[in-house]
């Protein structure tokens, strides 16, 4: 007899840390699982609209990752070398490189990391602290960077950080260009412009209370934020803020990364080129791996300034080099523009059926729906509040019907949608038509039951 969903949930929760976290919101243990569908234990069917929180760009076991890695454990090469180097490590780099804007790769340097995005951000962290002697990081409101103790410092997520003594000091959080809930109350074209003249004027303020930054580390779309784009207009003056006040530009493209956005990196939209790129998720190509690529002129730090074990990851880095040469060929960053595009349509049809979503936002197959009260009174820029229990009873609705979704952003109140990158027309149209059953079920339970608390 086949072990079911329970028993392995029962399991986990007697054994595991009371730290987990997805369990307790899709409470389900995964059997089987091939490109966008996952099968549980109970043998029930799912669309996986979560794909390892975007790690998965090809979906799970896509032919292409599991050859390549069939054929190094065939081969006698070594699964870990540190960072000595390997012909699957020189090819996989040669792809990252072909990848990269030239005017970036032609000048780059790269740094193989501990096999997380958040020892890629503390790799960065460190590489620009040491390149510029100073001790000052900017962060932005909204911004999630990992959470080791450096990166959390950069996250602005106040949740995790509240028990949590001793952070990285001198870290100074900027306003994000969040139009719905914009921070000044102006939102659009003048919201941004406003945020971006905020930054520089306190840059250039001698009484900031900010010493001299060793670098700014920035999301072109926030994604545990809630999904949130960031104007190429704004990243373009951000960039030249930077630029003209010799501050490294740190890009955390751990989630946005080959192709998620609709570009094979968010930054290239606004046809900036930063200083330092942080990279991971999808680049294993499902296994563990992360990296940081900079400019050469930052690379001034020593031997084993930064370091970790598991840097030499042999499987991930040829999983990474087929998933890369795939997304390039296939030209997948197009079909995520293209079928982001429709999903993105058919969730603001649903939008104008629902009495629960504020905004339908995103950029290619990155997509949240900001879940708000309507029955509470809109503010200045006519948005409502978040309504977190609302979104909670969508993603169960979601999950019971077979589509499994994260949450996210201000109060866990963003539906996100993070599909693997080779999802179809078709899939996504099913995708879209069980979000809208479940909205509408999630609304009648809820909303019935709160009016009927009120009564």
């Amino acid at each position: 007899m086949i072990p079911s969903n329970s028993h392995y949930l029962e399991s986990q929760k007697r054994r595991e840390s009371n730290a987990r976290t997805y369990p307790r919101k899709i409470p389900i243990a995964i059997r089987e699982a091939s490109g966008i569908r996952v099968k549980d234990a109970d043998g029930k069917m799912y669309y996986d609209c979560l794909a390892g929180a975007g790690t998965l760009a090809l979906g799970h076991n896509h032919p292409v990752v599991v050859q390549a890695i069939r054929d190094v454990l065939e081969s006698g090469l070594p699964l870990h070398t540190l960072d000595l180097t390997t012909p699957v490590k020189e090819a996989f780099v040669d792809e990252l490189f072909r990848l990269l804007p030239p005017s970036f790769a032609s000048r780059a340097r790269i740094q193989f990391c501990g096999p997380s995005g958040a020892d890629g951000v503390e790799a960065a962290v460190k590489l620009v602290k040491t390149a510029t002697g100073r001790r000052s990081m900017l962060s932005y409101q909204g911004g999630y960077h990992g959470m080791t103790h450096g990166a959390l410092g950069l996250t602005g997520n106040l949740q995790p950080k509240r028990d949590i003594a001793g952070l990285m000091p001198d870290v100074h959080f900027l306003p994000y260009p969040y139009s719905y809930r914009c921070p000044f109350e102006l939102g659009g074209e003048q919201g941004w412009r406003v945020g971006s003249k905020f930054i520089e004027r306190t840059l250039n303020d001698p009484e900031s209370g900010i010493a001299s930054p060793a670098g700014m580390i920035v999301e072109a779309v926030q994604g545990e934020g809630g999904v949130i784009p960031a104007p190429d207009e704004w990243l373009r003056e951000v960039r030249r803020i930077t630029k003209e006040s010799g501050i490294p530009l740190i890009m955390d493209e751990v989630q946005t990364g080959f192709g998620r956005t609709g570009a094979m990196f968010a930054f290239q939209h606004s046809g900036i080129v930063p200083d330092v790129l942080v990279l991971s998720k999808a680049i294993g190509g499902s296994l563990p791996l992360s990296v940081v690529v900079y400019s050469e002129e930052l690379d001034v730090w020593g031997p084993g300034a930064h370091a970790g074990t598991f840097r030499g990851n042999q499987l991930a880095m040829a999983a990474g080099l087929a998933t890369m040469a795939f997304i390039r060929e296939n030209r997948i960053d197009e079909h995520a523009t293209t079928i982001g595009g429709r999903l993105q349509e058919r969730l603001c049809q649903i939008q104008e059926q629902s009495s629960c979503i504020g905004e339908v936002r995103g950029r290619g197959l990155m997509i949240g729906v900001e879940i708000v009260d309507k029955r509470g009174g809109a503010d200045v820029l006519g948005s409502y509040p978040a309504m977190p229990e609302m979104a909670r009873a969508i993603q169960q609705a979601c999950l019971e019907r077979g589509l499994i979704i994260e949450l996210g952003g201000r109060h866990g109140s963003v539906v996100r949608f993070l599909p693997p990158l080779i999802v179809t027309e078709e899939q996504i149209e099913e995708i879209a038509a069980i979000f809208h059953d479940a909205v509408g079920a999630a609304e009648r339970v809820l909303l019935g039951v709160l009016q009927e608390a009120r009564i």
